[in-house]
């Protein structure tokens, strides 16, 4: 036992824990690492554990985190606060919002008319694809900050991504967690917030914007570029018109609003890709705990083999390699998901295989 903390502070933080847990050995350390490592067994469940012992740990300037090491629970002490402060309104996310609806103008202009120009004196023509583009991906970002701001989990607002020479005019947004949420049931939560509301508002703006697409001979011409189809978006069109699309002889000519809808459901897809720090990372991890690393490299496997038709993938999995190999891991991993919790987190992974699309974009 090697004691880097005043003894008197480490016997009021044992005699705390042993309220709620039955200690079998200490160990005390120094930073940084854990300066308090208890090994044993919760008397109580976990989750109420937690939330007794987080308050009064973070007024003096500790946070616990559960683990499981071998047969034996462990109460972890490690110096930092977890305090969700006001956020404040970043200069640099309302300006990366306005670039981003521009740029998402420019595209939807462009996507109208065929001439750049047309963006100086007609851009209102960008506005259907624009905000139809900026609501889908607005709701998925607010999506996840609520939820956070919900169990407390400090978080950023949206930073948004604009890309004026790319077929959306953005690459997405995302909030940055400024620390672990406290268990499974939030990180769950928050992974599934974000695109399950962008997906609620994507499918209806697909709909509407496929009731005003016409049905065309297919005319695969040079730089003609044809959208991929999910599981989900063929049914979608199917219902719409009565036929699968593309059949061999036409398909379909989107309307800029069908395709903001059709970029949503990629989105959704993409961003529920069961690895790492993605939302079907958190998903997979919420659901699986540690066993959730085992699907980083067969996923990866699989969009190498998806990229020798489509070369994005392998941008896909050099972005995973560089940063998805990290999952977030909650400060209580020992509290499991209720019963609902598990049956919508695999739902949301059924979800993933409807709106997941192999071969997104096709120029011929």
């Amino acid at each position: 036992m090697e004691f880097g903390l005043d003894q008197d502070l480490v016997s009021r933080i044992r005699a705390k824990v042993s309220e709620v847990f039955d200690v079998e050995s200490i160990l005390v350390g120094k930073e940084p690492g854990p300066l308090v490592q208890f090994s044993g067994q919760f008397r109580i469940d976990t989750a109420r554990a937690y939330a007794y012992l987080a308050p009064w740990l973070g007024e003096l300037g500790y946070v616990a985190m559960f683990r499981n090491e071998g047969n034996k629970e462990q109460v972890l002490i490690l110096p930092g606060k977890r305090i969700a402060e006001p956020t404040k309104t970043g200069k640099i996310n309302l300006f990366l919002l306005i670039l981003t609806a521009i740029s998402t103008l420019f595209v939807g202009t462009v996507m109208v008319t065929g001439d750049v120009e047309d963006f100086l004196v007609r851009p209102w023509l960008g506005i259907p694809f624009a905000l139809s583009v900026m609501v889908i991906l607005g709701a998925h970002e607010l999506g996840h900050y609520i939820a956070a701001r919900e169990y407390a989990v400090p978080v950023t607002l949206p930073y948004f991504i604009p890309m004026p020479l790319g077929p959306f005019g953005t690459l997405g947004a995302f909030i940055n967690m400024k620390a672990p949420p406290p268990n499974r049931r939030a990180l769950l939560t928050i992974a599934v917030a974000g695109p399950l509301s962008g997906f609620f508002l994507a499918v209806p703006i697909l709909l509407l914007g496929l009731s005003m697409s016409p049905v065309t001979a297919l005319n695969l011409g040079e730089g003609v570029m044809l959208e991929g189809n999910s599981i989900l978006y063929a049914l979608l069109k199917f219902v719409t018109f009565g036929k699968f699309l593309p059949n061999g002889t036409e398909d379909v000519f989107l309307h800029p609003i069908a395709f903001a809808g059709w970029a949503g459901l990629l989105v959704t897809g993409l961003n529920l890709i069961p690895v790492g720090q993605l939302d079907g990372g958190h998903i997979a991890y919420a659901l699986l705990g540690k066993k959730a690393r085992y699907l980083f490299w067969p996923v990866v496997i699989c969009l190498i083999g998806l990229g020798i038709v489509w070369n994005g993938w392998f941008l896909w999995v050099m972005l995973i390699l560089l940063f998805g190999r990290h999952y977030a891991m909650p400060l209580d991993d020992l509290t499991n998901l209720t019963a609902r919790q598990r049956l919508v987190g695999w739902l949301v992974m059924l979800l993933f295989v409807m709106v997941f699309t192999p071969f997104p974009l096709t120029i011929y």
